[in-house]
């Protein structure tokens, strides 16, 4: 799999050293990834100034600065915030939902593979949206289902294509333009891998579209994304 020429730069922030010092090895060990710090809580705002990471690795429970009360806020609010996706040890559906609307663009478990952690990591980077923790798909669904409506169309341009769409299908639909794929869909949502693609092929039929890429332009033409 191809990466761009610029390595992805990861902050970790989490209060314990053994913690700090894994992430930083498996990260530092990948491909396309270079590790810009690993600190505590107290030091993540000075740190991101310091370092200008396109990602921070956010423990979510810190006994020296909680990650979602005090740090997501506080890096959310700098005049370039980078992208923010939490950790936890826990499958937390409070949490996660505390997180995307704190800001957050991930929810990651500490117990994940090296290599799936790697490549969540980059699909962060690029500005996709990760969930990892299993029950987090009841959660992620009722999410995605809060998305605005698409506007109406002006007379005369014909019916809005997204209204060919289950409410299934536009969940899968919103995850696409997120950049998941396949596999994080499926664990988002719940369901099957061949579910998913089942889910994509009925959308292709629909809408006309010969490709993930123009799947994602539908929704974001109908202004649902």
């Amino acid at each position: 799999m191809p990466y761009d020429s610029r390595p992805v730069r990861v902050l970790v922030v989490d209060d314990e050293e053994l913690v700090r010092t894994a992430l930083t090895s498996i990260l530092g060990r990948a491909e396309g990834i270079a590790v810009a710090g690993a600190v505590d809580g107290p030091g993540a705002v000075d740190a991101v100034r310091a370092a200008a990471p396109d990602l921070v690795l956010l423990d979510v429970d810190m006994p020296s600065a909680h990650g979602l009360d005090d740090v997501l806020p506080a890096l959310r609010a700098l005049p370039a915030p980078p992208a923010v996706a939490m950790l936890t040890a826990l499958d937390t559906a409070d949490h996660l939902e505390r997180a995307l609307r704190g800001g957050a663009c991930g929810f990651l478990l500490k117990t994940m593979e090296p290599r799936a952690f790697t490549d969540a990591v980059r699909l962060l980077a690029a500005g996709g949206v990760v969930c990892t923790p299993p029950g987090s798909a009841a959660v992620l669904a009722a999410w995605t289902a809060r998305t605005p409506p698409a506007p109406a169309p002006p007379p005369g341009d014909g019916p809005d294509p997204l209204d060919l769409l289950t409410d299934r299908e536009r969940e899968v639909l919103t995850l696409i333009a997120a950049g998941l794929p396949n596999a994080d869909i499926a664990a988002c949502l719940g369901m099957g891998v061949t579910t998913v693609k089942t889910h994509i092929g009925a959308m292709k039929r629909k809408l006309g579209a010969g490709s993930r890429v123009a799947l994602a332009a539908t929704l974001h033409r109908a202004g649902a994304s």
